[in-house]
């Protein structure tokens, strides 16, 4: 027998939000973010930073949920999708592909967040042509001992007023004087307690968070994310999660957001400054290589793709295929990557790239 269902609170919510501690916290959180925003435009080609740190994301988010796979399985999975590999790994994979989406139509709908990205997000993530639930029986249990915490509403029509109440607060910046912090925490709250999806809801409501960033202006590419944070603070993060069900207590979790936002800006400041400087030895060291012929589009291929393949470098390159196969032999033999074979197919990984992100989701 389920419990009472929680009654969800208008957005925002009644009272003082904004508290002098949040305030403080939030000074914080947007020097940070503001850092990140800028040296994140120092790397020359964005989408080397979208390609490689939405996989890390997508791994991390994973993990919340139980969903656990290594780097390489996670890397080999996204070269090689048709073939055999681990379920966990592709499912992670699927999760990159639809941040990946939902950051394309964000674009598409010059800034629109609309509960039809939400949905096509979810699709890509689950590989179903589900909408929100129309089935009653959704209950949130604690993960340890099973027991409900939290009843989501139930009917169809009644989440589905939830959601577009909700799409309304993410796209009306005019409607309510909150910082876009703020506004951000609220969000992540309202649509996990409205759980519209039959699974995967965690996935896509943190995929929000980093898109109402990029929406807002905070980011200028979806590379904040919070998903290694809340791993490292799980149990405060479902803890803070029910308290606002039960006490109203917004100031605590707001301030668990805020911090995840300060350390992760600074965690993903350092990884870019890596993979920058990463960047500038490979560029010395290709143009001084005598067999290797240096080209912007090589280098830039072999840092959006850490596990690469011919396909890869003939498509960024416009060579042919024996060009691009005679590239990444020739990298290989140099000692820039380092060459592996699945079934038929080759592919190169950049292990120093792939060193600087285990050493940074490590430390």
């Amino acid at each position: 027998m389920l419990k009472a269902t929680y009654r969800l609170p208008d957005l925002p919510p009644p009272g003082e939000v904004e508290t002098p501690a949040v305030l403080r916290a939030l000074a914080d959180a947007h020097r940070h973010l503001a850092e990140l925003k800028g040296r994140a435009s120092s790397i020359p080609n964005q989408a080397i930073l979208i390609d490689s740190l939405a996989l890390q994301e997508a791994k991390a988010s994973s993990e919340i949920e139980n969903i656990v796979t290594t780097q390489d399985e996670l890397f080999r999975a996204s070269l090689f999708m048709e073939g055999p590999g681990s379920p966990a790994a592709k499912e992670v994979a699927s999760y990159r592909d639809a941040l990946k989406c939902g950051f394309d139509r964000l674009r598409r709908n010059h800034g629109l967040l609309a509960n039809n990205t939400i949905i096509e997000m979810f699709h890509v993530l689950k590989r179903t042509d589900e909408g929100f639930r129309a089935t009653p029986g959704t209950a949130l249990k604690n993960e340890a001992t099973g027991a409900i915490v939290c009843v989501p509403p139930q009917n169809g029509e009644e989440i589905l007023a939830h959601m577009t109440a909700l799409e309304r607060f993410i796209n009306d910046d005019e409607a309510s004087p909150l910082d876009p912090l703020v506004k951000m925490a609220l969000i992540h709250h309202q649509f996990e307690s409205i759980h519209p999806f039959s699974d995967g809801n965690g996935r896509i409501g943190r995929i929000i968070n980093v898109l109402y960033l990029t929406r807002v202006g905070l980011l200028d590419i979806p590379i904040l994310y919070l998903s290694r944070y809340v791993n490292a603070h799980k149990a405060d993060y479902y803890r803070l999660l029910q308290a606002v069900r039960d006490d109203g207590a917004w100031e605590p979790w707001l301030l668990y957001i805020l911090g995840a936002v300060s350390t992760t800006s600074r965690q993903t400041l350092e990884l870019i400054e890596g993979m920058r400087g990463l960047m500038v030895d490979y560029k010395r060291g290709l143009r001084e290589h005598p067999s290797v012929r240096y080209s912007q589009d090589l280098l830039n291929n072999l840092f959006r793709h850490p596990y690469t393949r011919i396909e890869y470098v003939q498509a960024d390159l416009g060579v042919t295929r024996q060009t691009a196969a005679k590239h990444l032999d020739q990298l290989a033999e140099a000692g820039f990557v380092e060459k592996h074979q699945h079934g038929r197919n080759n592919y190169y990984i950049n292990a120093p790239l792939i060193e600087l992100f285990m050493r940074v989701s490590e430390g």
